[in-house]
């Protein structure tokens, strides 16, 4: 307490004049509205930058939590869109549960695109309903198909992937052919047994052959990037320029089709007769 004394003691000419100078701006401004107004202009310019500043670092902060939003968002669009005969008419988000598809929603968090035999591993499992043979796309296309799982995640074998085989058609006449990967570059698969009677042009869109079982009808895959001619039976080999880029992804879409059991139930009583 008697430092406190000493030092208003030996400034006290400094903070008498402080005071009244602290006074007299304040009357200043009491009286004259053209200061009142700048002083508030001021501080309302202070409050309104670290008001934004602080409102960013939040924006910043929830982008994970906004990102989950949107791709659950997202994933009941694409049930939507796979189950839909008719465009004209559109279904209430409300009754997605009884669509054709469920539609997960997962994140990739290991890639590989190095060798012949990919595999992607999501943080989704067993436990959040996630089964092989699940077919796994992104908002530009076809990633692959979930091979195995374990409680909290679960392998794809990725569409680079040697062993990858998937039925898929060109879009705008539905010739189709058997999809796989040569194991050469990362941006292109190629479709082969497309019969030559089939109108191809560079540039045309290849999606997803009504005879899968995993994956619903004309989901996009890629563009024609080049045609060959099969020497020994004649038909065309195409090789299709991916429209994803699989060594960047992130959210993706595991698709439980509802069909699939009923339908692959029937076919094994069939061969078993």
């Amino acid at each position: 307490m008697q430092q406190i004394f000493n030092f208003i003691f030996k400034n006290s000419n400094r903070l008498l004049f402080l005071l009244l100078l602290g006074i007299s701006l304040f009357l200043t401004i009491q009286s004259h509205s053209y200061h009142r107004s700048k002083i508030i202009s001021s501080a309302n310019f202070l409050s309104g930058g670290v008001y934004e500043k602080i409102n960013n670092v939040s924006e910043y902060l929830n982008l994970k939590s906004q990102n989950e939003i949107l791709a659950q968002e997202n994933a009941k669009l694409k049930g939507l869109l796979f189950s839909l005969k008719d465009t004209t008419s559109i279904p209430k988000l409300d009754s997605i549960k009884g669509l054709h598809s469920d539609i997960l929603v997962s994140k990739v968090i290991h890639n590989s695109y190095d060798s012949y035999e990919n595999y992607l591993t999501l943080n989704s499992g067993s436990l959040q309903g996630v089964k092989p043979d699940m077919g796994v796309i992104n908002s530009l296309g076809i990633v692959g198909i979930i091979d195995d799982t374990s409680p909290n995640y679960s392998t794809v074998i990725s569409i680079l992937n040697t062993k990858f085989r998937l039925n898929a058609k060109l879009k705008k006449s539905n010739h189709f052919g058997s999809l796989g990967w040569n194991g050469k570059s990362t941006g292109f698969v190629q479709l082969t047994d497309i019969p030559r009677l089939a109108a191809i042009r560079k540039g045309d869109t290849i999606v997803t052959g009504g005879q899968s079982l995993i994956f619903p009808e004309n989901i996009n895959i890629g563009t024609v990037y080049k045609r060959y001619t099969n020497k020994e039976n004649h038909y065309y080999t195409l090789d299709i320029k991916l429209f994803n880029d699989m060594t960047n992804l992130g959210h993706v879409y595991i698709i439980k089709s509802k069909n699939r059991e009923e339908i692959t139930n029937l076919e094994n009583r069939r061969k078993n007769e």
